[in-house]
């Protein structure tokens, strides 16, 4: 049997090429409203570097990384089939320039895109995937706004956007106000409208005291299956548990870690949506993790300059947040894990993706070295990549998951396959301790060319 040949464009020494590290996290908050210069660094590199080979700055300028059904604007660059090792690979001849790289990374080209796609009355969805795709500017809270219209938190008709805002809004209070009660508080109610109206006038005859009957499900002892006080206790539980994570949340980053009353209002708020949701579905309740997937959410939008969205962050965030993990809930499912939806079989079409890509890289990893996908890919998939890159970088890769037509989790399992690709040299110079050690500490790499390489696998599949 003839082993698969990986393409020329793969085995290129910018793929294994890492970048400096990030600086230090203890600003991010205010680092994201400046251009990315770790991006723009690595890019000025990779064109300095082997300039045989043909570099692309990040997908979106040339429209040759742009798959139907998504319309393409008309372009001046021309796009030409070259001659590669693969016939299927198609890269693009134009060159661009270092200061043509450098408005890429700057957003100048994509942010007045954006601006001109939000101001319309009906925003075309389909275009606006299109363009975020190519990465979404740290500024003037567009990302926040682009991210609630791609997991249709709002709709593209911008008309019906305060009254959609406003019922949503008001929704999540009444969840609150009904799910984040103390029972004594619950039976406090319930006593006041039955007694206020059936023995005021007992009360005000007689001069006693009027006593209300317990009954059994609400009495703080019982374990009925409806016993609100039953029910209490087998949620401090979660809730405990949610608490310790919520502390835990990036400890790096003054946003949600630290003494400050804002770090201590963004953790109260990350607390109320996971224990509302928790509550909401009991089949999946909460699991260990959903904290750091509802972090970037609520970060993005409470970061939002304008403060009539950023008030509202948390219900804001809740919404968007379930609609996020409607996609993945299955992986969340314990009783699921072996079913052909659950983690196990997501983890198996990672392994079947590697294979079709680069048979060579899949049978040195678990064949050879026998290194279980299940050891690196699980913390990959359920957490969807969040402590695998800084903060940034992570806000970057979720532009694609978001807005790649294919839905986030096709796009997932690329990016995860080029994550192995990309350090492939690596890998297959490495034993099981060597390679095991790698794939949990993921290298720091290019996001642009982790995202480019992951768009071409699309190409190739």
């Amino acid at each position: 049997m003839v082993k698969k040949k990986v393409p020329d464009w793969l085995n290129s020494s910018l793929w294994s090429t890492t970048t400096a590290p990030p600086p230090p996290d203890d600003d991010r908050p205010q680092r994201y409203a400046a251009p990315k210069p770790v991006a723009a660094a690595a890019s000025a590199a990779a064109s300095a570097a082997e300039p045989p080979v043909p570099v692309v700055a990040p997908p979106a300028p040339a429209p040759t990384h742009v798959h139907a059904p998504v319309p393409v604007p008309p372009r001046d660059v021309v796009s030409v089939q070259q001659e590669p090792p693969k016939p299927q690979v198609i890269v693009s001849d134009t060159r661009p320039s270092n200061s043509d790289r450098n408005d890429v990374e700057n957003g100048s080209f994509v942010q007045p895109q954006l601006l001109s796609e939000l101001s319309k009355k009906v925003i075309n969805v389909r275009e606006l995937r299109r363009i975020a795709m190519q990465g979404i500017p740290d500024v003037a809270g567009i990302r926040s706004t682009v991210w609630k219209l791609l997991l249709g938190y709002l709709p593209p008709d911008r008309g019906l956007w305060p009254s959609e805002l406003a019922k949503k809004r008001s929704q999540y209070k009444h969840f609150k106000d009904d799910l984040l009660v103390n029972p004594s508080e619950i039976t406090r109610r319930l006593d006041k409208s039955t007694i206020y109206e059936s023995e005021e006038w007992k009360c005000e005859s007689s001069g006693f005291l009027s006593r209300s009957e317990i009954t059994h499900d609400e009495h703080p002892l019982s374990l009925g299956k409806s016993s609100i006080w039953n029910q209490f206790f087998q949620d401090s539980e979660i809730m405990e548990q949610i608490d310790r994570d919520v502390k835990r949340t990036h400890p790096d980053m003054h946003f949600f870690s630290g003494d400050s009353s804002f770090a201590k209002s963004n953790q109260e708020a990350l607390k109320n949506i996971l224990i509302v949701f928790a509550k909401l579905n009991p089949g999946i309740r909460y699991v260990q993790g959903m904290n750091e997937i509802l972090a970037p959410l609520y970060y993005v939008f409470k970061s939002d300059p304008d403060e009539e969205f950023s008030v509202s962050a948390e219900a804001d965030t809740f919404f968007c947040f379930v609609e996020l993990l409607s996609g993945f809930r299955d992986n969340f499912c314990q009783q699921l894990d072996n079913s052909v939806v659950g983690i196990r079989s997501t983890i198996t079409r990672l392994s079947q993706l590697l294979k079709e890509h680069d048979e060579e890289l899949w049978r040195h990893l678990e064949v050879t070295t026998k290194v279980n996908p299940q050891f690196y890919a699980f913390r990959w998939i359920t957490l969807l990549l969040t402590q695998e890159f800084n903060f940034a970088d992570s806000l970057h890769i979720w532009d694609t998951l978001l807005s790649d037509p294919d839905g986030p989790q096709e796009t997932l399992l690329r990016v995860c396959c080029a994550m192995l690709i990309l350090i492939r040299r690596r890998l297959l110079a490495g034993d099981f301790t060597s390679n095991l050690k790698l794939l949990q500490n993921y290298p720091p790499t290019n996001i642009s060319h982790l995202l480019y390489v992951a768009n071409k696998l699309r190409t190739l599949g």
